[in-house]
This record gives C-alpha cells, structure tokens and sequence, in this order.
C-alpha cells in the first residue's frame, strides 16, 4: 500500500495535549525515541514496535514502555489515540496499514514535533552533517549552566546517557532532519546550518534539490531569529536571514572562529574570537578538528543567548561527547579505539584526518559498514577516497535499512575504486578472527594502533566484542 498526504491525520495542539495512549511505529529511530520519551515523561502510556531489539530499545523498556519486536497485529494496542511513524517504516508494515484501514489518527514522527514545539523558543540544528554533536553540545551548554532546555537530539549524550530531557523553561533544542524534509515543519528562533552537501537523493534527486531544502529550512526562521551558519556554505548568500553570523573552525574571515589551537591529551585546548572579542581557554575533550568548529557553533549560540563566558567555558570542558561520535572506546598506549556514526563521505573524511592528525604515528585501520544500497550507488568514488586516506581498511557488506537489495550495488562498488591496495571485505564474525590473530599480531610496537568503526548500521554490534578482544592484550 503506497501511503498517500490524505492518508496522514491532521492534530492540533489540544488534541496532542489530551493523548493518553500512543504508539510508536519504530520506536527505536533515535529520533522517535527522544519523542517516546518527552511523552513517556509526562504521564502518557507508551508502546512501540521496532524491527529489532537495541541499546535504545532496551533502555526503553527499562524506563517502562513496552515495545515488541514482531511484525503482528495481534500485538499491537487497539485503544491508542494517537500513532506515531517513522518513514523509515516500510509502507507495507502490516501494523502501521491496520492503524490506516481502521480509522485510527496516524501521523509522522516530524508532525508530531512541529505540535511539540509550536509555542516555544526553538534552537534548530540542521546539516547533512555536524548536527547531531552541535545540538548536543548546545544542550549540554544550556544545561549545565542552568539556562534550561528541552532537548530533542539524534544521538545519546554521553554526559546524560539520552537523547531527550526536558525543563520547566520553554526553550527547545531540536535537531532538525532533512530526510524526508522533515525539518521543514519546525519554526526556528535561532537555526544552525552545518553543511549543505548531497545527500539523501533517493529522497531528493539532485544536490540541488538538497541545497533548495535548506534554503526554505532558513526561511522558516522566525521573525527577528538568528541565523548561525557554518562559513563557506554552498549558495550561503541565498540563505534567508537578515540577522546571521558565520562559524568556523580557525576561518579569521568568519565572524566567530577558533584561534590558539593546541593539542592537549586526545583533544584541544584553544581561543574564540566573537565578533573582536577574545574569550581564552576553552578546553574540549573531543578528537577531531571538525570538533572545534562544532564547539564553536555551539558557543556562538551560547553567547547570543547572553550566557556568560565562565559558564560557557565550563560547559565546554565538561561536555564528554555523543555516543558513536568520535567516542573513545579504548584509549591505551598500544590500542586506541574509535566508534563513530559516519555514514557519508564527508563525515567519514573528517572521522579519518582528525584521527590521524591526533595520532599521527599510528597505524589507523578502519572499518567501515557502508548504509544504503542508493547512497553507496550514489557516491562509491567519494567514499573509496576518503577511505584511501587510511592505512588499513576492510568495508562490511551494505546495511539495507530501508531500502531493498539494488542489483549490481554491493560493497565491492567501494572495494574496486580504490587505489589503497590494504583492503578487504568481511562479515562480522571474519572481523572478529581476523582480530583475534593477525591483528593483534600485527600491532606497532613502538607507535600503536588505532582501530575506528564506523558506519550508521548495525556495525556498533561489532563495538563490545572488539573492546573484549583489545582489553584481553593487556
């Protein structure tokens, strides 16, 4: 069944105020969780449906939402007022064309946060890529300082262990996906843009097309809003905003850039400059240039919101990072272990120069689970580059999600186009007696290794089995 726009419900705020009982159609998406757990949190009972059981799901059930794994209708609940889907659900999911054919209020995960947030002060964080860290490390800023907000980010801050809080103050920070145009229902106050870049064009179709989506994202900032965009974006000029600042890792022709930078144990210490202003010292204990010039997106916000330099600068020390970006697993003389959520070229190339920048004498293996059989049909000479940059690398096979098997697209698309002859395709279960023996065997002796996954699959399988075998050496 093909879902059609007269097929999804229409709810206003009152309505979503008086629901009692909903139902989550992939309640494991990082974003349908913090959204299962904003309503979880005021009272209303939960239960949700996910393909498979994971990290968030089990956290999930153990906060006491009930989730089953099994595709049946027999399971479902039938007094729901409200359901909720991803559209990373199949359209033939039997569940969510049950809910369709009997009358029940069916609507998207991006509806249900534009009523959300309809009436609150939003901070929108938006981009290809950086997104993620960037409204994670503005929540944290705004929290620890005692600010306050509602946070509703895409992965799980390591210093809270979630991806949702929520506080008295009406003020929410959103990060703001573009898949699907999800980002385009939501009314930012201040938006952030990272990057611009080609992506999602089985959703798209061109890079123009993507570029256009987040121009209309920029002219759905409120009146008298703030617009924070990364400096040197793609048609930055026809962004719309009369009230903007640029940001940039070290960029002096940026109105906010960092200056000073010094490596200091597996992070940086460094200045900001705020429009002529110098505020010194920042600490962040986070690999990765790219990481700075999240830092400084995040600051810049901090600042228009009057937070004052101690605090932001206390934030920034004590921000302790976003699972699976840039996340030290294992941090020894002879191993260092790295998980992170890259998925697209450019991620994966920021991912690779900031390891081996931080670890330049290191040998850097890389393991990589390719996402979509469309995105790596799309951009198999970007991602065989990038990972040239690497020492070593052994590509997993595709992780479909939701897309079904593509003929002539398969990892080997990555394989063949690179010029880096250490390369090799395995499962995971090879991974692991790969390094079990010649791995371990292998390993520099006078340097160490560094070992990084990553991918936006099912590859984090492979983190706890890997830091089992890595701590076993010692």
């Amino acid at each position: 069944m093909e879902i059609k726009r007269n097929d999804i419900s229409v709810i206003d705020g009152a309505e979503l105020k008086a629901i009692q009982n909903i139902y989550f159609l992939g309640i494991g998406g990082i974003g349908m969780s913090a959204i299962a757990r904003y309503f979880h949190s005021r009272g209303v009972n939960v239960e949700g449906y996910d393909r498979t059981k994971s990290a968030l799901t089990t956290s999930l059930e153990e906060s006491g939402i009930k989730i089953h794994y099994e595709e049946n209708i027999d399971l479902i609940p039938k007094n729901v007022q409200l359901v909720v889907f991803t559209p990373a659900v199949s359209q033939q999911n039997i569940e969510l064309n049950y809910y369709l054919q009997n009358g029940y209020k069916v609507v998207k995960r991006s509806d249900v946060l534009k009523m959300i947030t309809e009436n609150s002060f939003n901070i929108c964080v938006a981009g290809t890529h950086g997104k993620t860290t960037i409204s994670t490390m503005i929540a944290h800023l705004l929290k620890n300082s005692g600010y306050g907000c509602n946070a509703f980010l895409g992965g799980i801050s390591v210093n809270y262990g979630t991806n949702f809080w929520s506080s008295e103050k009406n003020v929410c920070v959103i990060e703001a996906d573009e898949y699907d145009r999800s980002f385009l229902k939501l009314f930012p106050d201040v938006a952030v843009i990272s990057s611009m870049d080609a992506d999602h064009l089985d959703i798209y179709g061109t890079e123009k097309e993507v570029e256009k989506a987040f121009i209309d994202f920029s002219s759905n900032l409120k009146v008298g809003g703030l617009l924070v965009r990364k400096f040197g974006l793609k048609r930055e000029s026809d962004l719309n905003a009369s009230n903007h600042l640029s940001y940039s890792a070290q960029n002096k022709e940026a109105d906010v850039y960092a200056t000073n930078i010094k490596l200091e144990n597996g992070g940086y210490q460094f200045d900001v400059v705020l429009k002529n202003q110098v505020v010194e010292k920042f600490v962040l204990k986070m690999g990765g240039l790219h990481n700075i010039e999240n830092i400084v997106a995040a600051i810049t916000v901090a600042n228009y919101l009057g937070i004052n330099d101690n605090e932001i600068r206390k934030g920034v020390e004590t921000f302790r990072g976003v699972k699976r970006r840039f996340e030290y697993i294992v941090d020894s003389q002879e191993v260092i272990q790295i998980d992170d959520y890259a998925h697209h070229p450019e991620e994966l190339k920021a991912l690779i120069n900031g390891a081996k920048t931080l670890f330049s004498q290191r040998k850097c293996t890389v393991i990589f689970q390719p996402h979509l059989f469309s995105r790596t049909k799309d951009f198999a000479a970007e991602f065989a580059a990038v990972l040239d940059l690497a020492d070593e690398i052994i590509l997993l096979p595709i992780y479909p999600a939701r897309e079904l098997l593509m003929e002539g697209v398969s990892s080997e698309l990555i394989l063949n186009a690179m010029t880096n002859p250490n390369k090799k395709i395995m499962t995971q279960t090879e991974i692991i007696n790969w390094l079990e023996s010649d791995f371990l065997e292998k390993i520099n002796k006078n340097f160490g290794n560094v070992i990084i996954t990553a991918g936006a699959g099912d590859i984090d399988l492979l983190v706890s089995p890997i830091k089992q075998i890595l701590e076993k050496r010692k």
